[in-house]
């Protein structure tokens, strides 16, 4: 990569979670970094950037100069000019589906490294087909869900995958429990992609037909409906997030999963009768997307930016317990940590977004996932960040 600029440029540091990523690299980031302004925000107001250039520096006082970048998020001029002067832009602007396209191609064309904090299958494959070859030839490094989805998921089966041999097929199950609240951009993005679900296919289809699987390895997905677990205490059911497509992705990629590999992605309750609702909001929402006036009400309970107090975020947490086994092998792991929607998030995607500017990392470019592009180093910076990645039984 040519010289730039920036190390890491912050997009959408006026946001809920923009603000908390920003805080957590003001606390975080190399100091060398900060004194010399390698880090920078940017966004579309600058009166907006000026006030949380001040909060940070209320944090850490060498925040008080971070430069400050002026881009609306469809100006492509602008985003080209930008991309142009960093390392690696990590940006929280969403729905992504609405706003990420003109950050990713001025990304891709000008071989700089992208991460973002999308959960939208649709955006995650439109990009691909759009853009995964120009990166590929630029050498940028293009990494979409580095937040709740889907660090902790990919991370923890890739994780899980290293406690096993590789030289038979192995099975993964991933069995995921969190106590916090979900983001107004979460929800927009969910709602966004409810209502898109035939777009989804085409491009879906699209995708499959160029997509890079292995000829010679067996990869993909395990069914499984409602059940009760005795070993886990708790009903689960499946959770159709774009996780599991992420950790299949990584499988794909790396030959270390083994000759076939298989995952299953499940959501813990406690009950049955609240799976049951689990399931019910879930159908509503799906019905009410549809529906013009109806989706205006799901997209009204929380707007993009807006976020619980520092309190209710301390009393959240996440678990994601996985299951593997091989031929005469099973081993259980977790990934553990706090507030899954806002903190942890933020945590992650400020993680990546320096991994990517610093770490000796392997020599692939285009899109891929946060294994692929990251893999060990990343393990290695969550944990000394707090976020626990654990062996619990070996056998």
């Amino acid at each position: 990569m040519s010289p730039r600029n920036y190390d890491v440029v912050l997009f959408g540091a006026t946001g809920f979670t923009g603000g908390l990523t920003a805080e957590y690299l003001a606390r975080h980031a190399p100091p060398k970094m900060l004194m010399t302004g390698r880090l920078a925000i940017a966004g579309r107001s600058r009166a907006k950037l000026e006030a949380v250039r001040d909060h940070l520096a209320s944090i850490n006082p060498v925040c008080a100069t971070l430069p400050l970048l002026v881009a609306e998020a469809d100006d492509a001029q602008a985003l080209s000019e930008i991309a142009s002067r960093t390392k690696v832009i990590v940006t929280t602007i969403g729905p992504y589906l609405k706003y990420g396209e003109p950050l990713v191609k001025a990304c891709a064309e000008a071989g700089t490294h992208y991460c973002d904090l999308t959960g939208e299958p649709e955006f995650v494959d439109a990009m691909w087909l759009k853009y995964h070859e120009t990166a590929q030839h630029t050498g940028a490094k293009l990494v979409h869900c580095c937040g709740f989805d889907s660090i902790p998921h990919d991370l923890g089966a890739y994780f899980t995958v290293l406690q096993l041999p590789h030289d038979n097929a192995i099975r993964v199950q991933g069995f995921v429990r969190a106590g916090g609240q979900f983001s107004g951009g979460t929800l927009h993005s969910a709602v966004n992609q409810f209502s898109r679900l035939a777009q989804y296919a085409k491009v879906k289809r699209a995708r499959q037909q160029r997509d890079e699987w292995p000829l010679d390895r067996k990869i993909g997905g395990m069914l499984g409906g409602v059940r009760f677990i005795k070993e886990l205490g708790t009903w689960t059911a499946p959770m159709p997030t774009i996780d599991p497509q992420v950790v299949l992705r990584s499988a794909a990629a790396l030959e270390r999963y083994g000759p076939a590999f298989k995952y299953g992605h499940f959501v813990q309750v406690k009950t049955l009768s609240n799976v049951l609702k689990l399931g019910a909001g879930t159908g509503a929402a799906l019905v009410g997307s549809q529906v013009g006036f109806l989706r205006d009400k799901l997209l009204a309970l929380k707007q993009p930016g807006d976020g619980p107090s520092a309190e209710r975020r301390a009393k959240s947490w996440f678990k994601v317990t996985f299951v593997g086994e091989t031929a005469g092998q099973r081993v259980v792991t977790s990934v553990s940590g706090g507030d899954p929607g806002y903190g942890e998030t933020a945590k992650m995607l400020a993680e990546s977004g320096l991994c990517l500017a610093f770490d000796n990392l392997p020599p692939k470019a285009g899109q891929l996932t946060t294994v692929v592009a990251m893999g060990d180093a990343l393990i290695k910076r969550l944990q000394k960040a707090g976020i626990e990645f654990k062996v619990e039984q070996s056998t």
